[in-house]
């Protein structure tokens, strides 16, 4: 059974904190020309003030939208925060937790991202649980240790389930414009793959795993050859609707 067949396949993109609502709503009319039969299942995560844009604007469509951040509780004195209740209310189905640059800038907790994938979970939207090495822990040969130790930590007291997706974002690929070469990346999400095996069973096989870092249209069908790589998390080609809808399309 091919990938294709036992797990679907996601192309997610991650708009950080760019656009303005003018600049969201052009960006979704353009590409819903250009992605109007697509093979995979589509994920737009737009800066949470422009979810009810992006929502509007994929009406009608197959284009899922996430949230790029949530918190565990459903609501409370949490000023500034995302209730994932309120985030699946408006119309998202899925939600990015344990991006690195939250982990860095906002240091989240390996507990705080596990507790927003329960929190995701119980309100029926699909976490995305992003993992990866730095450039001095690669060096040094620590990837595989580091990803596994990421992964049980971020997973810890979560049953199996194929409705968690994993994002291997090796963190030295992150905008920077040095993708990871595709066996590299095949053998980090083999890994992860043998890891989430371990700790949940045949269910592992069922997990979609998706490659972030610096993929652009040039690099994407490379990717997406490898049998583990079931996707891709999008940073900068995200951006403009021709570069994402070009590797939406990667294999047409």
């Amino acid at each position: 059974m091919s990938k294709q067949d036992s797990r679907r396949i996601v192309m997610a993109a991650n708009w950080k904190m760019y656009k303005n609502e003018e600049e969201a709503a052009g960006f979704m009319s353009q590409f819903k020309s250009h992605v109007a039969d697509p093979d995979v299942e589509i994920v737009i995560c737009p800066p949470a003030l422009l979810i009810p844009t992006v929502v509007r604007e994929a009406a009608g469509t197959s284009i899922n939208v996430g949230i790029q951040n949530i918190h565990w509780e459903m609501e409370g004195a949490y000023t500034g925060e995302n209730s994932p209740a309120a985030a699946a209310d408006v119309g998202c189905a899925y939600c990015i937790c344990g991006h690195s640059e939250r982990r860095h800038y906002f240091e989240e907790s390996h507990e705080m991202i596990t507790r927003k994938a329960q929190a995701a979970l119980s309100c029926g939207l699909y976490p995305i649980v992003c993992i990866g090495e730095t450039k001095e822990q690669r060096e040094n040969m620590e990837t595989m240790e580091v990803l596994e130790s990421q992964l049980q930590a971020s997973l810890a007291g979560i049953e199996g389930t194929s409705d968690i997706l994993i994002a291997y974002e090796p963190i030295w690929a992150i905008g920077t414009g040095i993708a990871c070469g595709a066996a590299e990346a095949e053998e980090a999400i083999a890994h992860i793959r043998s890891v989430l095996r371990a700790l949940w069973g045949k269910v592992a096989d069922e997990i979609s795993i998706l490659y972030g870092g610096s993929v652009k249209p040039n690099n994407v069908a490379e990717l997406m050859a490898c049998p583990n790589i079931d996707g891709a998390l999008v940073g900068g080609a995200s951006l403009k609707a021709d570069s994402f809808a070009a590797i939406v399309n990667y294999n047409k």
